[in-house]
C-alpha cells in the first residue's frame, strides 16, 4: 500500500490551478480546515493568503515564487504523467473527505479529467465545488433535504442503474449511459434520497447543500 501524504481526521480542502473564488474558497475551508494543494493549486493558494500544508503533483505548473515561498518539506513531487495533479494529490490524502476547489471552469479538458478522476474510487471520498453547484460521486445512498423545484442532476459515466425517490422523474428501471440515457436537468419535488446500484454515476446539487453532503459522505 503507497503510503500518505496527508494523514488526517478532519475534512481537507485541495485547491487546484483552475478558477477559483474567494466564496468558494471560504466554503470549502468553513467545513474543511486542512489545506492541501494539487500543482499549481499552490500559487493559487497562496495569492488568497494562505499556506498548503502539502503540495502534491509534478510541480510542471507550480511557480519559482510559490517554491520559493512554500515550507520547506511540504513540496512532494509525483513525477509520473500518466495520472493527472488532481488524481496524484487524492491518492496521497487519507481524511474523511476531500473538498475540491479550482477545478472547475476554465479549460474544458481539465473539467472533463477533473471528472473522470472524480468517479475513479479514491480512498477518500471528494466533493468537486462550483460557484453554484457541487458534484459526488454517488457510491452509496445519500439523502438531502432539496426543496421542490431544485435542480438535480445524474451523469454517468458508465452503465449503470439506480434507484431515486423526491425527482420529479424517478431513475428507477432505467439504464444510465454516458451513450444512452442521461440525468441532467432533473428536479426536486422536495427531499431526496438517491441510491446507485454501482460505480460511475456522478450527482451534481445545489451548492448550498455542501455541509448535508460532507456530512452524508464522511467515512
Amino acid at each position: 500500500m503507497t503510503s500518505k501524504i496527508v494523514h488526517t481526521s478532519d475534512p481537507v480542502t485541495l485547491v487546484g490551478g483552475g478558477i477559483l473564488t474567494q466564496s468558494t474558497l471560504d466554503a470549502a475551508l468553513a467545513l474543511a480546515p486542512r489545506l492541501v494543494a494539487a500543482d499549481g493549486g499552490a500559487d493559487q493558494a497562496l495569492a488568497f493568503g494562505h499556506v498548503p500544508e502539502a503540495v502534491i503533483g509534478d510541480l510542471d505548473s507550480l511557480s519559482p515564487a510559490a517554491q520559493q515561498t512554500l515550507p520547506g518539506g511540504s513540496i512532494h513531487n509525483i513525477a509520473e504523467q500518466d495520472t493527472t495533479d488532481f488524481d496524484k494529490a487524492l491518492r496521497m490524502i487519507s481524511t474523511p473527505v476531500v473538498l475540491a476547489v479550482g477545478f472547475l471552469g476554465g479549460r474544458v479538458d481539465h473539467q472533463l479529467a477533473a471528472l473522470h478522476v472524480l468517479a475513479q474510487g479514491h480512498d477518500s471520498p471528494c466533493i468537486l465545488l462550483g460557484e453554484t453547484e457541487v458534484i459526488f460521486h454517488l457510491t452509496h445512498p445519500v439523502s438531502l433535504s432539496t426543496k421542490a423545484g431544485e435542480v438535480v442532476s445524474l451523469f454517468p459515466l458508465q452503465p449503470v442503474r439506480g434507484q431515486s425517490t423526491g425527482l420529479e422523474w424517478p431513475i428507477d428501471d432505467l439504464e444510465l449511459s454516458p451513450m444512452g440515457q442521461i440525468g441532467t436537468s432533473n428536479r426536486a419535488l422536495g427531499p431526496i434520497t438517491l441510491t446507485p446500484n454501482g460505480a460511475g454515476l456522478l450527482a451534481i446539487v445545489p451548492r448550498r447543500l455542501l455541509g448535508e453532503l460532507v456530512a452524508a459522505l464522511k467515512q
